[in-house]
């Protein structure tokens, strides 16, 4: 899809609302309390939706956002979700107790392709309670999954009544156009998508807007927002 074919995604919105799409993440490795700090500081400025991390970053990040607009997002479960549900809650619980308010939870993938659904129900019904009034995405990591597989997990968590379905963590491949299509199309109107890995252009980024992602995990936010002020400012 060209930039000219995106114009229109811009015709109902503006900077705000574009930032307010955006997940700023840091999933790295070797994490320094400078890089999160920084994080923290890039979003504040920019109002962007929150800042993605790993537990051991959300102290630091719900001390440096409090009395802000941006939310602390925990990413649980990467990157493949292999591990029981009861792990999985109390881990979601644990995160929301240190300062989270979102959190973004992989599905047990080995699961979905073992067709095990009941265990999904489970872990899903159980991520819900956990998560309590914090939002709950469950990440599917939809390169691994037939479009079946991904249609059988999003009515799951229609079922759970979760709030997002994610795409991807981006260790292995990134959010595509037809998973967001085909993710919205199976939630919506009840739950939300969010497009995930290999967001780094403005052009990524709108056409998984046009498709139906109301949030956009990436490293790349300041990039975006400084692309959209200048293509559209």
């Amino acid at each position: 899809m060209s930039s000219g074919d995106l114009e229109g995604v811009k015709m109902t919105m503006q900077a705000g609302d574009f930032a307010s799409t955006i997940d700023h993440t840091y999933l790295k490795i070797h994490r320094s309390d400078a890089e999160v700090k920084r994080l923290c500081f890039e979003a504040a400025k920019h109002h962007f939706a929150s800042v993605a991390v790993f537990p051991v970053a959300v102290p630091l990040a719900a001390s440096m956002l409090k009395g802000t607009d941006v939310e602390v997002c925990v990413a649980l479960g990467f990157h493949l979700g292999a591990y029981p549900p009861e792990l999985k809650a109390f881990e979601t619980e644990d995160a929301i107790k240190r300062g989270a308010t979102e959190v973004d939870l992989v599905m047990n993938v080995a699961a979905a392709k073992a067709g095990q659904w009941d265990l999904l129900k489970e872990e899903f019904r159980l991520f819900r309670d956990a998560a309590g009034d914090a939002i709950a995405k469950i990440i599917l990591e939809t390169c691994l999954l037939t479009d079946d597989e991904k249609r059988k997990a999003c009515e799951i968590a229609v079922e759970a009544r979760l709030d997002y379905v994610k795409t991807s963590t981006g260790y292995k491949d990134g959010a595509t156009v037809p998973d967001v299509k085909l993710m919205y199309d199976t939630v919506s109107p009840d739950l939300k998508v969010k497009a995930s890995g290999g967001i780094r252009t403005l052009d990524d980024a709108l056409a998984m807007i046009d498709a139906g992602a109301s949030r956009l995990g990436t490293s790349a936010g300041v990039a975006l927002i400084e692309a959209f002020n200048e293509r559209f400012g």
